[in-house]
C-alpha cells in the first residue's frame, strides 16, 4: 500500500509538523508517566526514535545523554528549536528507525512514543531498538494496539485506510511487533481511549 511507506509518511507528517504540538497535547500525562516508568537517570545514554517535535524533551531529567531521530526533517527542525528553548543538549539527527545509524548496544535506555503504530515496518523498527540497546537496556513504548488475541472491530477495519492515509494505523498487535526483537514485557498498563493505547516497559534480555 502506497500509503504505508517511508515515502509517504515523510510527506504527510511534513504537513503535520506545524499542528503536531497542538495535536499531540492530549497525550502529555502519558508522555510523562512512560518516562518516569522508564526511570532514565543522569548519564544515561538515553534514543528517542520518532522523536517529532521533541514534546518527550519536557520529561528528561538533567545529565541524560539525548539522541533524538525521526524520519522528517521539518520535525526534527522544531525538535532542536525545542531544545534550544528548554536549554538542553540534543543530539538531533534525521534518521530512518528501520535501520538505526549506532553500533550495537550504544544506548541504556529507548523510547519509542506514538511510532509503533506510524513506522511502516514495525517489527523491523523494534528489533533495531534491541540492536541498539546494552544488555539489560530497557525500552518504554506508548501507543495504541489492539489486544494480541483479538481480531480487529469492524469499525477499526473500515477505519484503518483513512487513518493509514494520514498517518497512523489501527490494526497493529504489540505482541507479533516485539516477538523475536529481544525486548521482553515487564510492564504494560492502559493509557487512555478504552485501553487501546497502552504503556509497557521492556528489557533486552
Amino acid at each position: 500500500m502506497i500509503f504505508n511507506t517511508n515515502v509517504w509518511r515523510r510527506t504527510v507528517y511534513t504537513l503535520w509538523a506545524p499542528l503536531y504540538n497542538g495535536i499531540a497535547r492530549v497525550f502529555r500525562e502519558r508522555r510523562r508517566r512512560s518516562i518516569e516508568l522508564l526511570a532514565p537517570r543522569p548519564g544515561e545514554r538515553v534514543l528517542i526514535v520518532g522523536a517529532g517535535t521533541g514534546l518527550d524533551l519536557d520529561f528528561m531529567p538533567a545529565g541524560a545523554e539525548i539522541t533524538a531521530i525521526d524520519l522528517t526533517p521539518a520535525m526534527i527542525r522544531r525538535l532542536r528549536r525545542r531544545a534550544q528553548r528548554l536549554g538542553r543538549r540534543v543530539d538531533a539527527r534525521v534518521m530512518d528507525g528501520h535501520a538505526l545509524e549506532f553500533p550495537d548496544g550504544s544506548f541504556d535506555a529507548v523510547i519509542l512514543h506514538l511510532i509503533l503504530a506510524v513506522i511502516p515496518e514495525p517489527d523491523r523498527c523494534a528489533r533495531e531498538a534491541a540492536r541498539v540497546l546494552r544488555p539489560g537496556g530497557r525500552a518504554v513504548i506508548f501507543d495504541k494496539f489492539l489486544p494480541d488475541d483479538r481480531r480487529a472491530p469492524l469499525l477499526f477495519r473500515v477505519a484503518n485506510p483513512p487513518a493509514s492515509g494520514l498517518g497512523t494505523e489501527f490494526i497493529r498487535r504489540l505482541g507479533p511487533i516485539l516477538q523475536g526483537s529481544g525486548l521482553r514485557v515487564v510492564h504494560d498498563e492502559p493509557a487512555g481511549f478504552g485501553g487501546l493505547f497502552r504503556i509497557v516497559l521492556a528489557r533486552k534480555d
